[in-house]
């Protein structure tokens, strides 16, 4: 990957039609990225990492118009002057930067999303370093156990097992142009699939979901065989940040965030 000066980043704070998310319903807001976190609504500390970073120019924020988001405080002025675009999600959040894709085929896309409160222009230093020496259409990070135990020794993942460890997902995307369509196109497919798991196997291939059933493959390996399958060239990096990692599913994981950026105002760390 060769890191433009300029980037555009797409942050999601869509919500799945028709489901209650159960971060919003416990903090009593509308939508997940409005629960409140250190005392401001979480997808504000994603858009004020994103538009601190120097190489990160435009943020593409897909969310619902209702929730009046370019009333956000603070960033009224980046809304003006169409440094933060809102846009209006489509069905699924594959769909909805399928759109974006379509319309910037020319240029590469940062992605993240708006439950990423923990999110820093350091990270993202670290990402895109990390993705730079990626000759990939699409790279994702990951972050690994003892990283994410370093940070939140009792926090519950989603873990992802192969030969050389366990990790979990970043929320954090690289994608190089046009070229990773096809790997959007299966994600679109594997969302409409997501209550017919078999379908889902199908599509996968039944010899690699056995292959990683039985941690037979390392990352590097896994990746290989996605992009063989897809038809794109697929990268993951491992970043040694457990925060990476710490997205909020969970009102248990809205606690973890406010614990951590509690503990770093203490210690007088920049969030």
């Amino acid at each position: 990957m060769k890191e433009p000066s300029a980037i555009t980043a797409v942050v999601l704070a869509g919500s799945r039609s028709g489901e209650a998310d159960p971060v919003a319903r416990a903090a009593g807001v509308a939508a997940k990225c409005l629960a409140p976190v250190a005392g401001r609504p979480m997808v504000e500390h994603v858009l004020a990492a994103l538009l601190a970073h120097p190489n990160i120019a435009t943020v593409i924020l897909i969310a619902d118009p209702e929730l009046g988001l370019e009333r956000l405080r603070g960033f009224a002025s980046a809304f003006a002057c169409g440094r933060i675009r809102l846009r209006r999600p489509g069905p699924s959040p594959a769909s909805s930067l399928l759109a974006v894709l379509d319309e910037r085929a020319d240029e590469p896309l940062f992605v993240t999303t708006a439950d990423h409160p923990l999110l820093s222009p350091a990270l993202l230093d670290l990402f895109f370093a990390a993705a730079r020496s990626c000759k990939a259409d699409l790279v994702a990070a990951v972050a690994p156990q003892a990283a994410v135990a370093a940070v939140a020794p009792a926090t519950r993942r989603t873990w992802w097992r192969f030969r050389d460890g366990r990790f979990s997902g970043a929320n954090l995307f690289w994608l190089a142009g046009a070229a990773a369509r096809p790997a959007l196109t299966f994600w679109q497919r594997v969302e409409r699939e997501r209550k017919r798991p078999w379908r889902i196997v199908r599509m996968i291939g039944l010899g690699d979901l056995l292959l990683h059933l039985a941690r037979l493959l390392t990352l590097e390996q896994a990746a290989a065989r996605a992009s063989r399958r897809l038809g794109c060239r697929i990268a993951v990096v491992p970043l040694l940040a457990g925060e990476a990692a710490i997205d909020v599913d969970t009102p248990d994981d809205l606690a973890l965030v406010e614990a951590i950026l509690s503990r770093r105002t203490a210690l007088g760390v920049a969030p």
